[in-house]
């Protein structure tokens, strides 16, 4: 077991890659009471094309497959997860994005129980004819939840705007049409091609004693048999890399009271490497905030003009094979919103060589905020990213941080805001 030293913050990391492929990660916080879990493995909505485990043709499988899986690895034949975390007095719960899927528990109590628990009924699939019928329905009533939230809609909106013909433009549950496709035999399919330990990895942080910790994982781990290791043959490509298939606009009309309005831009940059890409993610979440956070000329422009109001936001998404920034707000100045927009973004080079001070601003307060993280096991293990950012953890995050410049942020700029990558998608009452 490796042990890293993070002297300035008086933490350190232990590791092991395990015989089986799974990678452990253990973060040690004194005087802390709660310890985080979170096993991950690297599958997602977007992973519907791939050569499967015992397999030598390409197969696709219904969109929402991974969402659907994460639901169904919690029912057991005698037993359903949730419970047993329940009894052993653990709080629980699993989230599937584009490009990976996590379970999770905290706990102040039972730590090895509730981690045999974790470990088992993720390593564990049983899936049934009628488990999977009554899965349907209920992912089915949720999809068409979301369909009635205008927020959703928005987001989703943008998303089919900047990747018109990629799996992004599809909510990550699936629709209600794709869903009712799958079958016991999809959801084994994905498990044994995706579930193995190789492609997953497993993170504590908290209260926690690294060796004993290590030990039991090992000991749980050597009691089950798997089967041989192979990396996932995932087939997904962008349908254009260089994002001149962006759709410049489109409008919804849905029953809001006032209109919603977002500005979508594509990322179009290709990394090799992850350190590449955590610096880039972080240099284009300065320059959105130098741009546009509530103490920037811009926001308190747009504001005082009505342009905006305080559902005003803005994010930028970076993950496996692709990435984009949204920025929103409810408004009825429509045009106005996207012009200004649009405009900011692309002046960003020049504002951006007037704004030494601002920037040394920014960046410490992101600094601050982070640094802020590391009270929380809960934050330290979600913003591990895996192999996304070459295993870097947080404070490798705050390391890395630090060494950003404004030239960094002229580069993302420049990487970034390509004009054909721009989009606009509106959410507007009936009556309009």
């Amino acid at each position: 077991m490796e042990n890293y030293l993070y002297r300035e913050f008086n933490r350190a990391v232990y590791r092991e890659t395990l015989a089986n492929g799974l990678r452990v990660e253990l973060m040690p916080m004194t005087g802390f009471n709660k310890t985080y879990a979170i096993m991950t493995t690297d599958f997602g909505s977007i992973d519907n094309h791939f050569i499967p485990y015992q397999g030598d043709e390409p197969v696709w499988v219904p969109d929402g497959t991974a969402h659907f899986l994460e639901h169904k690895l919690f029912e057991k034949r005698d037993y359903d997860a949730f419970d047993l975390f329940g009894e052993l007095g653990a709080d629980s719960n699993a989230f599937t994005s584009f490009t990976q899927t996590s379970y999770l528990f905290s706990t102040t109590s039972h730590l090895h129980e509730n981690l045999d628990v974790l470990l088992d009924f993720v390593q564990e699939p049983y899936f049934t004819e009628q488990m999977v019928a009554k899965e349907q329905g209920i992912i089915g009533q949720e999809i068409q939840m979301y369909n009635d939230d205008p927020s959703w809609r928005l987001y989703l909106g943008m998303l089919g705007n900047l990747y018109p013909h990629d799996p992004m433009r599809v909510d990550i549950a699936g629709t209600v049409e794709s869903i009712s496709q799958i079958t016991p035999a999809t959801l084994m399919e994905c498990y044994q091609t995706f579930y193995q330990p190789s492609n997953m990895t497993l993170l504590l942080a908290g209260k926690l004693n690294p060796a004993q910790v290590m030990a039991w994982v090992k000991t749980n781990q050597e009691r089950r048999s798997f089967v041989p290791q192979k990396a996932p043959q995932r087939l997904f490509e962008l349908n254009d890399a260089t994002g001149h298939d962006v759709i410049p606009f489109r409008s919804l009309t849905m029953n809001v009271s006032r209109p919603k309005i977002m500005v979508g831009v594509r990322g179009t940059k290709v990394f090799t490497t992850g350190h590449e890409r955590l610096k880039h993610k972080l240099a284009v979440d300065l320059l959105l905030d130098l741009l546009l956070d509530d103490t920037s000329a811009n926001y308190l422009r747009l504001y005082d003009q009505g342009i905006i109001d305080d559902s005003f936001g803005y994010s930028y998404d970076l993950q496996r094979g692709f990435a984009f920034a949204a920025i929103s707000t409810n408004t009825d100045r429509l045009e106005d919103f996207a012009d200004e927009i649009m405009a900011i973004l692309e002046k960003a080079d020049q504002e951006l060589n007037q704004a030494a001070e601002r920037f040394a601003g920014i960046k410490r307060a992101e600094l601050g905020r982070l640094i802020s993280l590391l009270d929380s096991p809960e934050a330290v293990g979600n913003r591990y990213a895996g192999r996304l950012y070459d295993n870097a953890n947080l404070m490798d995050e705050i390391r890395l941080l630090r060494e950003i410049e404004l030239a960094d942020l002229h580069q993302a700029a420049n990487d970034l805001l390509a004009p054909q990558a721009m989009s606009v998608y509106q959410v507007v009452p009936q009556h309009q």
